[in-house]
């Protein structure tokens, strides 16, 4: 039975379906480098990349952004997109850029009685969703805990956070996406794509369900709604919010950490995912983050949430850090266990790292079972070691599978859904670009060393399972960083290429839409 009222080839207005109660639209507005408000708008979280395009075009309608595309495609300019401007890496800055498309006013979130879905607008952050589907109709989505992060790039990636082992991807709600694509001839047109199997645009929604953004064209507006629910109630169209959060935080001493203890305490970290990272183990409602800080940090922590409500919630966060610590030789020095309210305490941004004014340079790799005794030595090198001094640089591991690994590879375009942890290696961050050269080098040699069995990447195998578009490392397409035969497009994407190209060869023929690691149109 069809989900959608209006069948799934509709196109619809760049509107809102409210449009008689809303206010009247904000824009366009074009900013050049003479305004005033051109050198905040052109910075992102991190600031080793500031764009310098011609203009910066802000919008906040569909209409809005069809112009400004047509514009920018007719002058022969390139264009990038932004939604909240968190990336890793330059996509929205890189030197060639001239026209950037800003969607921070397009940021509305609502419920659609006509799609009988929440609609979500590609330049709302996540806080501003969090609060809203909570505050409405005590719903949420499974996304991450950084409040400031903009939805245009999360969802599109994939998008993961603390309630994702319970309720799977934020793209394993996703009903349908509005996106301003550009065809052959250069002309720009919204395209509303579902998850309806007779849909003629469904392969434009598969390949936003983890295929990356900035790729096939403009995001405008996403609508959420769980899979298999059938009903007009806007409170049961998406997992339940929880109440409350029990909340373990743990730290433990880095000055007695020998390399045997810290080996025996990541080891036994990941092996309680290995045991409890099945879809339907109860463990699923525990999310836990642990993030190994550089030896000179003094100190590094794990934090465990689980909602409080969930059977079994105190015995669970205990028994998960007993067996942590089973061996390791080494006692926290701080532990502090308690219940706290999920919106108003655990929910504020959780970001890493968190320096606005920031530079980093970030790795990831999925894990698929515990690192082998090599890569533990190889971490502990580079954490433990002496000879850079950055208390920041950091290994975090964030638990992942559960209800993310009831997913098919190929039913969404992320296909890591074999996984029990998602590992990120970072450099942490600092401020003066003269620090650029030592902290971008340790975290690339870093990544290297845990990698060297594998050219340096995390090739899919018995142990790791590729990276995380979401988490963009162009290092991963440098020959000289992947030594692996494997390509960049392979480790993010693996068999699910080949598709997303062919959705690119469809909606985006002129690669309008593009970066250092997009989707590449087929030979």
């Amino acid at each position: 039975m069809s989900e959608n009222h209006h069948g799934p080839a509709a196109v619809i207005s760049g509107e809102r379906h409210d449009t008689a109660t809303r206010a009247p639209a904000f824009g366009p507005v074009t900013i050049t480098a003479g305004d005033p408000r051109y050198q905040s708008l052109v910075e992102g979280y991190n600031h080793r990349f500031t764009g310098t395009p011609d203009q910066v075009r802000l919008v906040s309608t569909t209409a809005q952004v069809v112009d400004a595309v047509d514009e920018a495609v007719a002058a022969g300019r390139r264009i990038a997109v932004r939604s909240g401007g968190h990336c890793f890496e330059d996509f929205t800055a890189s030197p060639g850029i001239e026209v950037l498309l800003d969607l921070s006013q397009m940021a509305d979130v609502y419920y659609d009685p006509d799609m009988r879905a929440f609609a979500i607008e590609g330049g709302a952050t996540l806080g501003n969703v969090y609060k809203t589907l909570f505050k409405g109709w005590g719903v949420t989505i499974p996304g991450g805990t950084c409040f400031e992060v903009g939805v245009g790039g999360h969802i599109t990636g994939g998008g993961y956070g603390h309630l994702s082992r319970r309720d799977g991807l934020v793209v394993d709600h996703l009903y349908a996406v509005e996106v301003v694509v550009v065809d052959q001839s250069g002309r720009a047109r919204p395209v509303v794509a579902t998850r309806e199997p007779d849909d003629p645009h469904r392969d434009l929604w598969w390949a936003h369900t983890g295929g990356g953004g900035g790729n096939f064209g403009v995001v405008t507006r996403f609508w959420m709604r769980s899979p298999g629910v059938d009903s007009d109630d806007p409170t049961l169209l998406l997992p339940r919010a929880p109440a409350r959060m029990r909340r373990r935080f743990v730290m433990w001493p880095w000055e007695p950490m020998t390399e045997e203890a810290l080996t025996r305490l990541i080891r036994n970290y990941c092996t309680w995912f290995e045991d409890n990272s099945d879809p339907e183990s109860p463990a699923r409602e525990l999310w836990s983050n642990l993030i190994v800080t550089h030896r000179s940090s003094g100190m590094f922590g794990l934090t465990t949430v689980m909602d409080d409500d969930a059977p079994g919630a105190e015995e669970m966060v205990n028994a998960q850090l007993d067996a942590i610590k089973a061996g390791v030789g080494v006692d926290p020095v701080v532990d502090t266990h308690e219940v706290v309210p999920w919106m108003s305490v655990w929910m504020p941004s959780y970001s890493w790292p968190n320096d606005p004014n920031g530079r980093y340079k970030h790795k990831a790799g999925y894990l698929r079972r515990c690192y082998t005794d090599r890569q533990l030595a190889a971490l502990y090198r580079h954490l433990g070691g002496t000879g850079y001094d950055n208390p920041a640089a950091c290994l975090v591991l964030t638990a992942f599978g559960g209800r993310v690994n009831a997913v098919a590879p190929g039913a969404t375009a992320i296909p890591q859904r074999e996984t029990i942890l998602k590992a990120s290696y970072s450099a942490g961050f600092w401020q003066s670009p003269g620090q650029d050269a030592t902290n971008i080098q340790w975290v690339r040699e870093y990544y290297r060393d845990v990698y060297a069995e594998t050219g340096g990447v995390p090739v899919p195998g018995d142990v790791d399972d590729g990276s995380y578009i979401s988490y963009p490392d162009a290092d991963l397409a440098d020959p000289e960083w992947n030594t692996s035969g494997t390509a960049w497009h392979t480790l993010y994407y693996k068999d699910n290429y080949p598709r997303l190209q062919e959705v690119k060869r469809r909606y985006d023929p002129r690669d309008v839409f593009h970066h250092a690691l997009s989707i590449e149109l087929p030979a």
